[in-house]
């Protein structure tokens, strides 16, 4: 996936007064209903795990103009005005193609890129097409003194712009069976990346493997006051299951004060599986239509209990 070499200065975009960072985007009308679909679950990734939102532009100056032509491409940062990001349809329709070119729009180059990537990678540049070379040389930029992500949707995979497609262009090292390259989204990283680029103050979680398991804070010591944290569980395919092993919030009337409440997809914006939860309960497997879940954990400035841990599997079909 490319993107266009800029210059600019001051190439992130501005946060707001309540903390976000609010980045305008137009949508061709050529793309359909089950791609407008995807463009909005893969946008709404970021609205949970991250300060960033990525809103339809009403009249605000600077904006993507996203449309279906010229490959996967896109601006490094913000530049002004109607900035074009090119996602053809139906090429570039999987998630973590459209989040690597929206990750490029919000200033991030690709992983491959970084100053310290010959620790962690080799490229074969004679098996690289001589125009797209450049696409492979180290990019000035901070390393925002996070670990180099082999998982990151930045990463290119091991057979990026092969002239012999038998024959890797990057291999990693020391052990070159890493898997590398993968467009099923945001990694962990990217999203610790995002929130520290951006000085985002959010409390979040992404759960990106075929299963797992998670808690509250301290558990089973009482989770501190004033808690408002989300995990967002992505399997790789199929449906979220989601299994509570041990759950006891402070109980209160309609759980207003703590509670748990969980989404059919990847934000607020879906449709609930449990409301408002808390207090000793007994709840039965949770499971979604799809292999996005959000669950929001709230707790008030009052008496605490011992919380809960969850484990999660890729349900059936």
């Amino acid at each position: 996936m490319g993107r266009y070499n800029t210059n600019c200065n001051n190439c992130l975009w501005p946060k707001s007064a309540d903390g976000t960072v609010q980045v305008a985007y137009t949508l061709s009308p050529n793309y359909g209903a089950e791609n407008d679909n995807l463009f909005m679950t893969s946008m709404q990734e970021y609205e949970s795990l991250t300060c960033v939102r990525f809103i339809k532009r009403t009249e605000e100056v600077n904006y993507l103009n996203i449309s279906s032509s010229d490959g996967c491409i896109s601006y490094a940062g913000r530049i002004g005005g109607a900035q074009p990001v090119f996602l053809v349809a139906p090429g570039c329709m999987a998630r973590g193609i459209i989040q690597h070119e929206l990750n490029h729009a919000l200033g991030f180059l690709h992983e491959n890129s970084r100053s310290d990537r010959d620790n962690y990678i080799t490229v074969n540049y004679e098996n690289v097409f001589p125009g797209a070379k450049p696409n492979f040389d180290i990019q000035d930029g901070t390393t925002l003194d996070l670990p180099y992500d082999y998982s990151s949707v930045m990463h290119y995979g091991k057979f990026a712009f092969a002239i012999n497609s038998s024959q890797h262009t990057i291999m990693p090292i020391p052990d070159p069976n890493v898997s590398i390259g993968q467009r099923d989204g945001l990694s962990v990283l990217d999203v610790a990346k995002i929130n520290k680029l951006y000085n985002c103050n959010v409390s979040s979680r992404l759960l990106n493997t075929p299963g797992g398991s998670f808690s509250s804070t301290n558990h089973p010591a009482n989770y501190p006051d004033n808690m408002n944290d989300v995990f967002l569980i992505r399997t790789p395919a199929r449906q979220v299951a989601l299994t509570f092993n041990d759950f006891d919030l402070q109980s209160s009337p309609e759980c207003t004060s703590d509670y748990i409440r969980i989404y059919d997809g990847p934000s607020r914006r879906a449709p609930i599986l449990l409301n408002n939860t808390c207090g000793p309960a007994q709840i039965p497997t949770v499971i979604g239509s799809t292999n996005q879940m959000l669950m929001e954990f709230v707790s008030d400035s009052a008496i605490s209990s011992k919380g809960f841990s969850a484990s999660y599997n890729t349900g059936k079909d």
